[in-house]
């Protein structure tokens, strides 16, 4: 009986440290994408990203060089930010997996 109760302490034990270990490692990953999401943002989706759009809602029209300056300006844009795009991708995809 003794052995039983010893042996279920001690799996409960390692059973709550592994719970720990993976709430810290999720905590970790959510912590290191809220600090580099922010800068990303700032720069790569605030950055008149909508401009041309909004543009457009309000009636204004765009000339065909408008056009192709905001194309050129979103595929610059899309180069510069899609390193750090794709890291913060695959921190999410970390996140859920730790999540599980």
């Amino acid at each position: 009986m003794r052995i039983v109760t010893l042996s279920l302490l001690l799996l409960l034990t390692l059973t709550l440290a592994a719970c720990q270990s993976k709430a810290a490692k999720v905590k970790k990953l959510v912590d290191q994408y809220n600090a580099e999401y922010p800068p990303y943002a700032k720069a790569c989706v605030d950055e008149d990203m909508t401009s041309g759009a909004s543009r457009m809602l309000t009636g204004e029209k765009l000339t065909p060089e408008q056009i192709a300056a905001l194309e050129a300006k979103k595929k610059e844009r899309d180069a510069r930010c899609k390193p750090e795009a794709d890291r913060l991708a695959q921190l999410q995809k970390e996140i859920l997996a730790a999540q599980q």
